[in-house]
């Protein structure tokens, strides 16, 4: 009997057109057929140049399935470079011109003397979903754009971490991951976002480390880039929130860089201080209220489980239910993110669930006894079960249709408070 999925928390990989317009000046160019563009246009945002509604498409229809969609993929390149004005231009293939065999790479190859940089990749929505779309096109900017520096530059560190417009908070995140390298004397370079683009792609081959934030997504492509470039990597697993993960992240950090371990503590000090002021103010608050949520269930993808797990468990003292990753993780890496759940202070570990059906996971939260009005953090979809729970409710991933983000993040000390305003904000409505 066949499997349904119920209540999606991902797209196919072909959505990895939000990475490309994730970067300032890139344009997606999809080869595929009018549904599959029309279902993955949504975005309530972009770079700020295109528009996610504007991209060129094939539209391949029953004449391209029979006899080759190739001469329309190249008209419609041409047609892409002549009438709009873009830095980088990515072909992304959909099911139907995967499965008639049509050879993009050649078809893309005839353009490497148009003026512009033409790439592909390959994203159908059989061999995955849009997070590994993504990192399918961060391989096709290392393989088939980028060339060896003349040499690096001291200090220079590429950061990777989220997915551009899939993720909420992708925007802020990143400003604020950039500006905690900075307080260590380093230079952050982020590709997407105002004012980075295919300047700041440019320099990733002269950088001399890669940071990666995140539990397993971007592993391979910064592998690849120290195949590639020789550039060593970092990664640091968890997104830092609040005062515990900022500061161990700013010790990790400053070790691997060879930053002077004195200016490391003296900035962490600095930051815990006004960070422990602002939570003894309200010191009061946190306690009266916490009988409120004495435990807590994440739904997100492993990012955000990962990062909230820590923060709530390490920062706030509340217990962890099951928590939930709904990224669809590889197999691979299952194993090494369930583990980083045992890595909670007071010996605390928190049971994790691999699943991407809604309907399951809503069943099990149903049959959790929580020990009171339960925290539960999640995406749009988890708002009736909150109803049902009675449960204190911040919807926060993907899908997210009763929020607007513009650029705020939760990452960092200030991004921790931030988080907490958010959460007790909805907490102490139930006193009204």
């Amino acid at each position: 009997m066949a499997r349904i999925l119920d209540q999606p928390r991902y797209k196919c990989a072909m959505a990895a057109m939000q990475t490309v317009h994730g970067i300032t000046r890139a344009l997606p160019i999809l080869h595929a057929g009018p549904g599959c563009a029309e279902k993955l246009n949504g975005s309530p945002g972009s770079s700020g140049y295109f528009s996610p509604h504007i991209f060129p498409c094939t539209n391949i229809s029953e004449n391209e399935v029979i006899f080759g969609g190739e001469e329309r993929l190249k008209e419609t390149v041409a047609n892409s470079l002549k009438v709009i004005d873009a830095d980088l231009y990515v072909v992304l293939t959909g099911c139907a011109s995967e499965i008639i065999g049509d050879d993009v790479a050649e078809i893309v190859g005839n353009f490497k003397d148009a003026g512009k940089p033409v790439i592909y990749a390959s994203t159908p929505g059989f061999k995955g979903n849009n997070y590994l779309g993504h990192e399918w096109v961060l391989q096709a900017i290392i393989e088939q754009y980028l060339k060896p520096a003349a040499g690096k530059v001291k200090g220079l560190i590429n950061i990777w971490a989220g997915i551009p417009l899939h993720d909420p908070f992708w925007l802020g995140n990143l400003r604020a991951l950039e500006r905690l390298v900075e307080e260590l004397g380093l230079t952050p370079n982020t590709i997407f976002g105002h004012g980075r683009g295919l300047k700041n792609i440019d320099k990733i081959p002269e950088a001399e480390l890669n940071l990666l934030i995140s539990p397993w997504l971007g592993l391979n492509s910064v592998k690849l880039l120290e195949r590639q470039f020789g550039t060593p990597y970092l990664h640091y697993p968890t997104l830092p929130i609040g005062a515990f993960e900022t500061s161990k992240f700013l010790r990790a950090v400053g070790e691997c860089t060879g930053a002077d371990r004195q200016k490391v503590e003296t900035i962490i000090a600095g930051h815990e201080e006004e960070y422990y002021y602002y939570i003894e103010r309200f010191a009061d608050v946190f306690l009266e209220t916490r009988v409120m949520a004495k435990s807590f269930a994440v739904v997100s993808d492993a990012q955000y489980t990962l990062a909230l797990t820590k923060f709530l468990a390490n920062d706030l003292g509340l217990y962890p239910s099951k928590q939930y990753i709904t990224d669809d993780t590889p197999e691979e890496y299952q194993e090494q993110v369930a583990g980083y759940f045992n890595e909670l202070n007071y010996g605390v570990q928190a049971e994790v669930g691999f699943s991407s059906d809604g309907r399951q996971i809503q069943e099990e939260i149903r049959n959790t006894d929580f020990h009171g009005y339960p925290l539960i953090l999640g995406s749009s979809w988890e708002k009736k079960i909150a109803e049902e729970t009675k449960a204190h409710y911040l919807a926060m991933s993907w899908p997210l249709i009763e929020r607007l983000v513009i650029n705020s993040t939760y990452v960092g000390y200030d991004g921790g408070l931030r988080l907490l305003e958010d959460i007790y904000s909805i907490v102490l409505t139930r006193f009204n």
